[in-house]
Formats: structure tokens, C-alpha cells, sequence
């Protein structure tokens, strides 16, 4: 019986892994595998769908993400699985609510804190890879300033292009 479970345990892996109902949906509302583990606060399972191909940003018919229901059920650890697979947090549901939403309004601090936190960070990096352009193009003018002003001052006073020393 014990090998009949194995060989049934590696069919459904292959079929999971050849893309099989992995982002399907299984019920009325369109919630796929990786919605129903992150409402269940499955982070494993949640990794082994998403590493198997799951659709971390699929919505289903409410709008929700797997991220929406990992912050409704205050489940932290599948947050984090599917912030390590670069799932969107940033998503509005049809209700216009994020997961970080949705996590202060169950009562759900710790996630809200953490969403709220990777929110910020990724605005702050928004803003500085904006204004990074315009300080790489102010350190090119500064740097063609001071090229000028040392090409000024060894072609001056000096032979050969040398700056002459006083010793």
C-alpha cells in the first residue's frame, strides 16, 4: 500500500510540475492551490506550488492575490514566501484593498507592520533610482569641471604637459 501511495504522490508531483491545475481553479470563486495554502497558512506547500510553477499574482474572482489571503489569515510566514518569490504586495483586490489592507483591518499588526515596512522600502527605491539619473548626469558635469580645471592648471605653467614644482 505504501508504494501505491509514493507512485500517486510522484504522478501528482509530475503533473504539478508540467503545469497541471497548478494555477487552475478549484472552486466557485476561482482560488487556486497557492490561495487555498495561503489561507491555510501553508507556507511549504505554498513554496513547493510556487516552485512548481504557480502564478504567485493570479487573482481570483474577488480580486485577491495568494499575498491578499496570507494577510487575511495573519499568516507571516507564507507573506514571506511569497515576498521571497517577487509576488506583488501592491495589488488591489475589487474591494480596492491591498494584503497590507486587508492585514490591519483583521487585526493582523505583525503582517501589516511587515507589508507597511516593504511598501516604504520599495517607494524609497522608487524615488532614489528617479533622482539617481539626475545625479549620475550632475556627477558627469561635475567631473567634466574638474577634468577641465586640472587640464588648465598642467597645461599652464608646466613643459610637457607636467605640473611644475616648486622644491
Amino acid at each position: 500500500m505504501f508504494l501505491l501511495e509514493t507512485e500517486s504522490l510522484e504522478r501528482m508531483s509530475d503533473l504539478f510540475e508540467s503545469g497541471f491545475a497548478v494555477n487552475g481553479g478549484l472552486d466557485g470563486p476561482g482560488q487556486s492551490p497557492a490561495h487555498l495554502a495561503a489561507c491555510g497558512g501553508q507556507a511549504f506547500c505554498l513554496l513547493w506550488l510556487l516552485q512548481t510553477g504557480a502564478d504567485a499574482n493570479q487573482q481570483d474572482a474577488t480580486g485577491e492575490t495568494p499575498m491578499h489571503k496570507a494577510a487575511r489569515s495573519g499568516s507571516l510566514e507564507c507573506i514571506s514566501v511569497l515576498m521571497a518569490r517577487d509576488a506583488q504586495f501592491n495589488i488591489c483586490n475589487n474591494a480596492g484593498q491591498t494584503a497590507e489592507d486587508i492585514a490591519w483591518s483583521c487585526g493582523y499588526e505583525e503582517c501589516g507592520r511587515f507589508l507597511n515596512l516593504h511598501r516604504r522600502t520599495q517607494d524609497l527605491k522608487k524615488a532614489s533610482s528617479s533622482s539617481s539619473s539626475s545625479l549620475s548626469e550632475q556627477h558627469v558635469l561635475t567631473s567634466t569641471l574638474a577634468g577641465q580645471k586640472r587640464g588648465h592648471t598642467a597645461a599652464s605653467g608646466a613643459q610637457d604637459g607636467k605640473r611644475a614644482r616648486d622644491w
